[in-house]
């Protein structure tokens, strides 16, 4: 293993904090000097603003724990704050990220570690890639606090849940971040100082260490999980631990072929009589479930495959096609859909055979036209017992665009630092082999279609392991 870049998480990391109620009663006045400006006045003294405050964001906070999703701070003031007032929601909409800055700004104390500009310098002098990964409400405060310390300039990608929508431990914002840098996630170091967002996220995405600084603040919480690669008291520990795995050999395989990239859906897995419980939905309704509405559908999923509408609105508007507009219909039918989805079953073979390229050091990663977010793939996959594997994960629905697009595939080659001729893609579609051909990939056939032309073909996905390409003695035959 080679360490080619280092993620840094900001609070409790980069920099110290901490609070007390009375920083936070003092800072109180300012909330309601905010929103006065806009015409709010919601007449509570000093101290129930602090509680209102202060319980609402609690209450985000917990919700944020279990779904990992990241509100925008409209959706934090309306939803849980301010959630017993009626308050014009423009007026409110229009501070709401100017009041999450001021709240993460003045309800805490934070201060820089000393050592940390010394440090970035050498990780720089290491030719090492320096990005930041932060779970944050606002989109603000990270890049202000960065350039009040004079270190903003070390950090590319700066990844901050407000932008991204999903917090730590979802290692989707950390595959995220990798893909943002180019890098391998098995080639990435992460260093946080919670053991259950950051350590766990870190090792949930195949991140290749992941160091505990400690940080010494009471936040109350489970901070149980996996065990640190190193748990350091001073940032400055770090240079050494990253240069000792830098010295050692890397058994990066030595064959000609060092990455092996797969499609997802009929590859790794299937869906099942997809779609029959949707029928049945539709009969109930005595709608006329033949008529699918094909020309349309194929419309709603390129916007969605390529991210220009969000999965949830693809499903209601798909629920419009047939006509259905009740609220209540509408929101049955979006789970049905939904749990179609998820309803996925692996092929023979897959858990294993991953396992065991992983075992011999190739890197492996997926090249997907989905409208699923990549947080939901990444849970089959966890749940599966293969979610860590993944060095790469490039995502139509990420990037806008879908195979056989040869911008796709080079977005995989880019990120794992590898030529065409270095990489086999599997896949099942003649239009998927035919992309990754014209970018100089070689192919491997699994669960194909008629017409496919591909070098390899396997009929098991445990055949991979006897292709020639992967495995030189092997005798099964190309194309």
């Amino acid at each position: 293993m080679t360490i080619k870049a280092v993620f840094f998480d900001m609070g409790g990391t980069i920099e110290t904090y901490g609070y007390t109620r009375e920083l936070r009663l003092a800072a109180t006045p300012g909330i309601q000097a905010t929103l006065s400006k806009v015409g709010i006045d919601l007449n509570q003294s000093t101290l129930s603003l602090y509680e209102i405050v202060t319980n609402g964001i609690k209450e985000y906070h917990e919700t944020s724990l279990k779904t990992h999703e990241e509100y925008s701070p409209f959706r934090v003031w309306s939803e849980f704050v301010f959630k017993g007032f009626s308050i014009d929601p423009e007026k409110l909409s229009s501070i709401s990220e100017e009041l999450m800055v001021y709240v993460e700004t003045n309800f805490y104390y934070r201060e820089m570690r000393p050592e940390i500009p010394q440090v970035l310098e050498e990780l720089q002098r290491m030719n090492l890639k320096i990005g930041l990964i932060s779970n944050i409400n606002s989109v603000g405060l990270v890049p202000l606090n960065l350039k009040k310390y004079n270190i903003s300039h070390f950090f590319n990608p700066i990844i901050l849940s407000s932008e991204y929508h999903r917090r730590k431990p979802d290692p989707s914002i950390f595959h995220y971040a990798a893909r943002m840098a180019n890098v391998a996630t098995s080639e990435c170091l992460y260093v946080g100082d919670r053991v259950e967002r950051d350590i766990k996220g870190a090792r949930k995405a195949g991140y290749g260490m992941a160091v505990q600084i400690e940080h010494d603040f009471k936040h109350g919480e489970d901070d149980s999980g996996p065990v640190p690669d190193a748990i350091i008291t001073n940032m400055s520990e770090l240079i050494a631990l990253v240069k000792n795995v830098n010295t050692q050999t890397d058994k990066k395989s030595s064959l000609p072929i060092q990455a092996i990239l797969f499609d997802a859906g009929d590859i790794l897995y299937y869906r099942e009589d997809r779609g029959n419980e949707f029928v049945k939905f539709l009969k109930e309704l005595n709608i006329d479930f033949l008529n699918n509405h094909a020309q349309e559908k194929n419309v709603l999923t390129q916007k969605a495959y390529r991210g220009q509408i969000k999965q949830d609105e693809y499903r209601e508007a798909y629920l419009h096609l047939f006509g259905i507009s009740d609220p209540t219909l509408i929101e049955r039918g979006k789970q049905i859909l939904e749990d179609e989805d998820n309803s996925v079953h692996f092929f023979d073979g897959v858990k294993d055979t991953l396992l065991e390229l992983k075992r011999r050091e190739f890197y492996l990663g997926i090249i997907t036209d989905t409208a699923n977010p990549i947080s939901s793939k990444l849970a089959w996959f966890e749940d599966a017992g293969f979610g860590h594997i993944w060095d790469s994960i490039i995502s139509s629905k990420e990037i806008g665009v879908r195979k056989p697009d040869p911008i796709i595939y080079q977005a995989a080659l880019n990120q794992l630092n590898i030529e065409s001729g270095q990489a086999v893609f599997v896949g099942h579609k003649k239009t998927e082999i035919e992309g990754a051909h014209s970018v100089g990939m070689q192919t491997i056939a699994f669960n194909y279609e008629n017409g496919v032309e591909s070098d390899f073909y396997i009929k098991e996905f445990s055949d991979l392991l006897n292709v020639p390409i992967i495995c030189p003695s092997s005798n099964i035959q190309g194309s």
